[in-house]
């Protein structure tokens, strides 16, 4: 990821400036950018979402108050092989300020836009102010041409995106977004299908159900790339071991099956090292069957008690009496997410869900 200084720099406003300032002289408007001038010098020290606004801020100044002419400006920047890339998304969040009162219009606009970037976020103002009338919007963009506009659907309505505002009334009840997922589940269009899947992930946070209700619906009418796209927009509830996310991807909780380990190589390890461990998992079943397989880190914590973190092993299908033999090697690193506390931390297998065998280590810090 870019850092915020990257993405929305002094020079990418400059560049803002100048296509606007275009853009205004081919409406009849002028060519003032004050604000977006005096902006681009004062974004040192600002974070990313601190630099959108700021930029946002600017463009609503110095563009038309009055909509049909704010949007004609942009309309007329469109025309400009310049206007692209970082510079395009605070104008996103100019236009979810000044166009809520021009709903359709203005999300017709966000729909131009999006190609050039993304106009994810600035969907969300809509979707809170009014959802049943943005999201009338939003499934006719299931049917674009452009595959941009068609993720627009998708992303702009997932209830948990990242880096955007939550939309709370999709988190309680994720209904009236399905049938835009519905409409896309067997897009042409990797890109957009990598959207639903995220989707879908999101709304099996808070509503597993929900979400294994509708990938069922999609495996029983599949294109050739849905089921990559259930196992990824299931990802989490398969990571927490759900039973019903499981068994819908083929991975029965009550496989028969043996697991030696995970046996511990560094009893002791020091923040920066890693943990190597061995293990094996055998089929005993008398057909062929696929296994999840996945290891937990109960990592200790201040007060001393434990948390579980779930980590990848792998996925694949074994053969009666196959088993699957393999060496770990994991990486015990600060990162920003988490702090580590020193004293046994211990270990297990999750086999299609559930917990098998147990070692430890020891992390000095």
């Amino acid at each position: 990821m870019p850092s915020a200084a990257e993405m929305i720099a002094p020079d990418t406003v400059a560049g803002l400036a100048r296509c606007l300032a275009r853009a205004g002289r081919g409406t009849g408007r002028g060519a003032a950018t004050e604000a977006l001038d005096r902006c681009g010098a004062a974004l040192d020290g600002l974070g990313f979402s601190e630099r959108v606004a700021a930029v946002r801020d600017a463009v609503l100044a110095d563009l038309p108050s009055d909509y049909p002419a704010f949007e004609r400006v942009l309309r007329a920047a469109l025309d400009d092989e310049e206007f692209t890339g970082w510079m395009t998304f605070p104008v996103g969040e100019a236009v979810a300020v000044r166009g809520l009162d021009a709903f359709e219009p203005a999300l017709d606009l966000l729909a131009a836009l999006t190609p050039r970037l993304t106009c994810e976020s600035a969907v969300r103002p809509f979707l809170r102010a009014d959802q049943d009338r943005a999201l009338a919007v939003v499934r006719r963009w299931t049917a674009d041409p452009d595959p941009h506009v068609r993720r627009l659907a998708s992303e702009g309505t997932r209830p948990r995106l990242p880096w955007a505002p939550r939309l709370p009334a999709l988190i309680a009840d994720p209904a009236p977004a399905v049938p835009v997922l519905d409409a896309l589940y067997r897009d042409t269009s990797e890109y957009v299908r990598r959207s639903v899947a995220n989707h879908l992930n999101d709304i099996s946070r808070d509503h597993p159900a929900t979400a294994v209700g509708t990938a069922a619906r999609w495996l029983a009418d599949p294109a050739p790339t849905t089921l990559p796209l259930v196992r990824h927009g299931l990802r989490t509830l398969v990571k927490a071991g759900r039973p019903e996310a499981l068994a819908l991807l083929g991975h029965r909780p009550d496989l028969p099956v043996t697991v030696e380990g995970p046996h511990v190589r560094t009893a002791e390890i020091t923040l920066g090292e890693e943990l190597v461990f061995e293990y094996a998992v055998t089929n005993t079943h008398d057909e062929s069957a696929g296994v999840v397989i996945d290891y937990v880190v109960h990592h200790v914590k201040a007060n001393g008690g434990r948390t579980p973190k779930v980590f990848k092993l792998t996925t694949r299908s074994l053969a009666p009496g196959e088993t699957w033999r393999a060496t770990r090697r994991h990486a015990v690193k600060p990162i920003s997410t988490r702090r580590y506390h020193p004293g046994v931390h211990l270990l297990e297998l999750q086999v299609n869900g559930r917990r098998h065998g147990e070692g430890s280590f020891t992390l000095h810090l």
